[in-house]
Parts: C-alpha cells; sequence; structure tokens
C-alpha cells in the first residue's frame, strides 16, 4: 500500500509511510526515498554521518478534495569535506526546494491561476490559503516561463480613442 499511495500523492524523491484522517483532511506522513537527498548541496559528496531528523510540514495541493498536510521527517547529515564551509544540511528533493514551505506544484497552480484561469492575485491567494506576496510571485515565474524574453518590434505606434 505504501508503494501505491507514493505513486497517487506524486512528490517525487518522498515515500508516504502512513496516511491518517484529520478533523480537517488528511494527515500524510513522509521520508526521503531519494538517495541524493542525502548528498551535500555545496560539493556533492554523500554524507554518512546523521545528526539526527527535523520534522517539516511543506504546503501541498488538495488530494482528492480533501485538504492535504504533508508531515516530512527528513534526517539532517554531516558533511565532513573541510574545503567547503557547509557542516551539515537537511535532504531536500525537487518538488520541495530547500529552505521552501510550499511544494512547487503548489506554487505553480497558484500563478498558473492568475495567469490562465483569469484569477486575481487576491482570488488566487484566498482559494489556495496563501499570501499575496507568494501568489505574486508565483505568476511572475509562471509568466517568464510561458512569455518570449522580448516582446515582437512595434510596427506603427499610435493612441487609441474613443469617442
Amino acid at each position: 500500500m505504501a508503494n501505491a499511495t507514493t505513486r497517487l500523492l506524486g512528490l517525487d524523491g518522498l515515500a508516504v509511510v502512513g496516511v491518517a484522517d484529520d478533523t480537517d483532511g488528511l494527515v500524510v506522513h513522509l521520508v526521503t526515498a531519494d538517495e541524493r537527498g542525502r548528498h551535500c548541496p555545496d560539493c556533492g559528496a554523500r554524507a554518512r554521518r546523521s545528526k539526527g531528523r527535523r520534522v517539516t510540514r511543506p504546503r501541498d495541493l488538495s488530494v482528492g478534495g480533501r485538504r492535504t498536510r504533508l508531515v516530512w521527517a527528513k534526517r539532517r547529515w554531516r558533511c565532513d569535506e573541510l574545503a567547503y564551509r557547509r557542516r551539515s544540511f537537511t535532504e531536500s528533493v525537487p518538488p520541495v526546494a530547500p529552505r521552501k514551505r510550499l511544494t512547487t506544484r503548489l506554487r505553480a497552480a497558484a500563478g498558473a491561476a492568475v495567469a490562465d484561469q483569469g484569477c486575481t492575485v487576491v482570488r488566487a491567494a484566498r482559494d489556495y490559503a496563501l499570501s499575496w506576496p507568494v501568489v505574486a510571485a508565483a505568476f511572475n515565474t509562471h509568466a517568464r516561463v510561458v512569455l518570449p524574453a522580448q516582446p515582437e518590434p512595434v510596427q506603427a505606434l499610435g493612441i487609441d480613442e474613443i469617442r
């Protein structure tokens, strides 16, 4: 069941170890399943010594129309490479970037709601339970991806008149 549930959740690099019902939705307990999570982000060396676990609660999209709370027990690792400044780090995977509290797909969905679905930033913030600055930044990121770097040159410049 854990493998099927992990695939259903769809967060690459994370494995579901338990799901519980709560009064306002689901609580999904996760661990890191990707071996690359234990590699130092600075030097790329594989860490050998653990400093324990940290629990984070990244926010994600609803699953099956129910609010989903993620509880990720990730390890903190020691980096033994003396040539680099970083002494320790926590595991990270692409769907949840380091030092971020939201999954990348939640950010992308909020940005796409403003860009593609005609929602205002305030409405998308309310729908996804995010703050206005987070949704505005997600929209800017989405727009940078879908819009060209430079607009086409203007052929004729004029002023629209309404009479």
